[in-house]
């Protein structure tokens, strides 16, 4: 796992000034401590950055990227892993093709040679994006994995273009400076993001499982995007209705012990999260089994009762002999450190569970470790959230009785009561754009619509007059592929809509990669195994929910390493305490609105209203609101923190004098010889 960043000029004889790509890895130093280098193709108007956090091929010279093709066709910058790579590598050199390292990087190139870029895709397993260049071709292509665990954006400047791992490494370019969007700011404050956008002007995210590829053409830069893989469930009249449960379970079982088998393979240790829930349990039980020596599992422990799980992870790990390292994080760390969390995650974030990941991840890191084992993508392969739950109450159970459907919408309710206002909205609502690409408004997104309509009045007037009108359900709903929508089951439109949103920006971004890679910590997610997703999206409904029990196929497939406390309990969401829950989180929380909420500071920012803000503090203060509002209330007021806060980073300091700042203190420079290929 590493950072990426790189120029391309519409004119191919413009120079590359490589302190610029310096800066472009230096300001990513966090994604990749262990080395960087730079290439530049003076003739091609050409330029990569890498920043290196070697996990595979330690060797610091061979290991080194940008890779430039012995025949100087490819020119590469990857972050990320292939898994399966020595099988690959030795099918290549078998066919005659020479490795001058042990760096699974070098894949793409030669299976390109052969392939094709398209044809060497579906060959890559693992989590990715990297930017390829091809010399005949003259030809720019940005790549991003499947799910979207590893980040990649682009913007285009005055007669070029730039990418990187993270927005501050495309803000590196002097060229390129931030500005919020009106849209991209509503969006902020709602939590839901458009899939592709970011909250700044001109600043886009390569979409998962798609190809962002560039041409010169008359001295103009032609962008063109296509989706290389998506999730494709099954039509209404393709499922299989004739295999058998004991069938399904053993193929799972195999799929996702190859999964795990894969992601411990590394050149340094690896260790696994591990929560109360049932999947990084389930990770752990398998990983353990598969090492000799104790495995080594890190917990995040809650000074709140409601939401601590490190008793069952407790349990769990003794089970298995694991060497568990709980890290206790009080609540008024969680705002301590929330101002360098948004620097990581370029976004807000509606929970400080995002803070706590980020103090976990530094834990890990002080303990030795650089690779983590990780749940996600459990449940949304399984439908184990809450949202999916209701959406198949409400949608895919048309033939069950109305009392029974009404008996479990109800148990639904009072089991994630906790939840009520954030991840199930407390009044049902309709969006007519969602309704008629979906055919129903998923759950997922009623809480964040739901709060959405408050939106407008938090705005400074230019930004509210600007968005007069505008519609957030519609623009979601815009961008998504009706096609793998139409004429499928309720259950797996709930999930493509979710992966295809909160998925990929929140669950794989702002409490994922991002603020896992700010400590220099790789993270796998094993159940984002392609090949275990491809025949995820092949399960009935009765293999993903039944009765009460959510996860179904997970739990039986498991039950014997289980523990049976973890076996029968329901999914329980992994957040932080809310402010409002004690004294000492709220005593927090107001310190830092009392800095960034205070009214000259949000004038300056011209972002928000000021009176609106002091409001939704007012009411949030106030005792006699209602719990569930004082939930909602919690998450407002962390995204108005965040975009003041992204303000300040992004904004208000000019990035590309501090990333040569960083260059200059990290003592990387354009005199240090760039790489060669390895």
């Amino acid at each position: 796992m590493c950072g990426i960043g790189g120029v391309f000029y519409a004119d191919p004889n413009r120079p590359v000034e490589p302190e610029i790509l310096v800066g472009m890895a230096a300001i990513q130093y966090h994604r990749g401590p262990d080395g960087f280098g730079y290439q530049v193709l003076p003739d091609r108007g050409v330029g990569f950055a890498h920043a290196r956090l070697s996990v595979i091929d330690l060797d610091p010279e061979r290991g080194r990227q940008p890779f430039v093709s012995a025949d100087g066709q490819y020119l590469i910058a990857h972050n990320g892993e292939f898994y399966d790579y020595k099988r690959l590598r030795a099918d290549l050199t078998s066919r005659g093709y020479r490795f001058h390292s042990k760096s699974d990087t070098e894949l793409v190139i030669h299976l390109t040679d052969r392939l094709g870029l398209a044809g060497a895709l579906p060959c890559l397993r693992g989590e990715f994006a990297f930017a390829l260049y091809e010399r005949q071709q003259d030809r720019l292509t940005l790549v991003r994995d499947r799910f979207g665990v590893k980040p990649l954006y682009w913007a285009k400047i005055d007669g070029g273009l730039v990418f990187g791992s993270e927005i501050k490494v495309l803000l590196a370019h002097p060229a390129l400076q931030a500005r919020f969007s009106s849209e991209g700011l509503y969006h902020q404050l709602m939590q839901t993001m458009v899939p592709g956008t970011t909250c700044f002007e001109g600043i886009h995210a390569v979409a998962p499982g798609q190809t962002v590829t560039v041409h010169r053409q008359d001295g103009e830069l032609l962008i063109r995007t296509d989706t290389y893989w998506d999730l494709n469930f099954p039509l209404l009249h393709e499922r299989d209705s004739h295999r058998s449960e004991t069938d399904y379970i053993e193929e799972f079982r195999a799929h996702f012990v190859e999964a795990i088998q894969l992601r411990l393979e590394a050149d340094v240790p690896v260790a696994c999260y591990l929560s109360g829930g049932i999947d990084s349990c389930s990770i752990l039980g398998v990983a353990a089994a598969c090492q000799q020596s104790p495995i080594k599992a890190f917990t995040i422990g809650f000074d709140d009762s409601d939401y601590d799980e490190t008793a069952i992870a407790r349990e769990m790990a003794t089970a298995v002999q694991a060497d568990q390292d709980i890290l206790a994080v009080d609540g008024h760390q969680l705002y301590d450190h929330f101002a360098r969390t948004i620097w990581h995650t370029e976004r807000s974030i509606y929970n400080t569970f995002t803070v706590a990941k980020m103090l976990m991840s530094q834990h890990v890191r002080e303990a030795g470790y650089k690779v983590v084992i990780t749940g996600e993508g459990s449940d949304e392969l399984f439908a184990g959230y809450p949202q999916m739950r209701l959406d198949m109450i409400l949608h895919g159970m048309a033939d069950a009785p109305p009392a029974e459907r009404a008996e479990l919408e109800a148990w639904l309710a009072e089991s994630n009561r906790l939840f009520k206002g954030n991840l199930l909205a407390e009044n049902r609502l309709e969006d007519a754009a969602l309704n008629e690409v979906v055919g129903f408004t998923p759950s997922s997104l009623q809480s964040w619509l739901s709060s959405a309509v408050h939106v407008p009045g938090l705005l400074s007037p230019h930004h509210r007059h600007r968005l007069d009108g505008y519609a957030p359900g519609q623009a979601i709903a815009a961008a998504l592929d009706g096609e793998q929508l139409s004429d499928r089951h309720p259950l797996d439109k709930a999930q493509y809509v979710w992966i295809k949103t909160q998925f990929e920006s929140q669950v794989l971004g702002w409490a994922g990669d991002r603020v896992d890679m700010a400590n220099s910590l790789e993270a796998r997610p094993a159940f984002l195994d392609h090949p275990l997703v491809e025949f995820a999206v092949t399960l009935p409904p009765a293999m993903r929910l039944r009765d009460r029990q959510d996860k179904y196929i997970l739990r039986e497939t498991m039950k014997p390493l289980l523990p049976e406390t973890l076996y029968k309990r329901q999914k329980f969401a992994f957040m932080a305490p809310p402010s409002h829950t004690d004294s000492v989180k709220e005593r927090a929380m107001r310190s830092l609105a009392s800095t960034y909420l205070a009214k000259n500071r949000v004038q300056a920012a011209g972002l928000l209203d000021p009176g609106a803000v002091q409001a939704i503090l007012d009411r949030h203060g106030d005792t006699a609101t209602a719990v569930a509002e004082r939930v909602q209330l919690d998450a407002v007021i962390n995204h108005l923190l965040s975009v003041q806060i992204l303000h300040s980073h992004f904004v208000a300091n000019n990035v590309a004098q501090q990333a040569q700042a960083d260059a200059r203190r990290h003592g990387w420079s354009a005199h240090t010889p760039a790489t060669a290929y390895p």
